[in-house]
């Protein structure tokens, strides 16, 4: 049993098997540590370049469905081409790139059957806003999904937004999690998932 949730015709439920490899980029031998006011920063800033040239190249691109990084998807397209066509390939980002590269580099987003949002600290709040820029400006239909330090009680929020698919954190219990997507019954607001406000969806009486 995998550690993915995922929602099919409307309903959640954990997976038994995942038909994604999800592409990572080469470690770096020594990566910076940058500091501000004499402590490390966390989180990188939105915008930051994500990949070196080296580590592009470097990338082994397996047979079989991948997900890969954004920058091994910008740099090597063409490569890519073939077996974007055959449904084979989605594109994941991090919190701190541009969705906005992402659509210059492939205008219509559609010819991804998913797309992933790779989560580095739970704290960081940047996947909100990206999983709803997606939905909402870009209109991506697919598979969106969240990977990486991704927990229980992010995913009734996460689903707000947008993802329909999350991998939990190794560490964690998918079975567990999945509960956690009705904790609550009837949301106030408005979100990507549900168009209206509980007042327009509800006749007073």
């Amino acid at each position: 049993m995998s550690n993915l949730i995922k929602y099919s015709n409307g309903a959640p439920a954990v997976v038994a098997e995942d038909a994604w490899q999800i592409v990572r980029l080469p470690a770096v031998a020594e990566e910076e540590v940058k500091k501000q006011a004499g402590k490390p920063v966390l989180f990188k800033l939105t915008g930051a370049e994500s990949a070196t040239a080296a580590q592009i190249n470097a990338t082994v691109i397996p047979a079989g469905k991948v997900l890969v990084p954004l920058a091994v998807w910008q740099a090597r397209k063409a490569e890519l081409a073939t077996r974007v066509a055959a449904g084979e390939v989605g594109v994941w980002l991090e919190t701190h790139e541009l969705v906005e590269k992402l659509v210059e580099s492939q205008q219509d987003l559609s010819v991804f059957p998913i797309l992933g949002i790779h989560i580095e600290r739970f704290a960081d709040g940047r996947a909100y806003s990206m999983a709803n820029l997606l939905r909402t400006r870009y209109g991506f239909k697919a598979e969106l999904r969240v990977f990486g330090d991704v927990l229980r009680d992010q995913l009734y929020f996460l689903r707000r937004v947008g993802f329909d698919a999350f991998e939990i954190r190794a560490d964690r219990s998918a079975e567990e999690a999945l509960a956690s997507l009705r904790d609550f019954s009837e949301p106030y607001q408005a979100s990507v998932v549900i168009d209206q406000p509980v007042w327009r969806r509800h006749a007073r009486g």
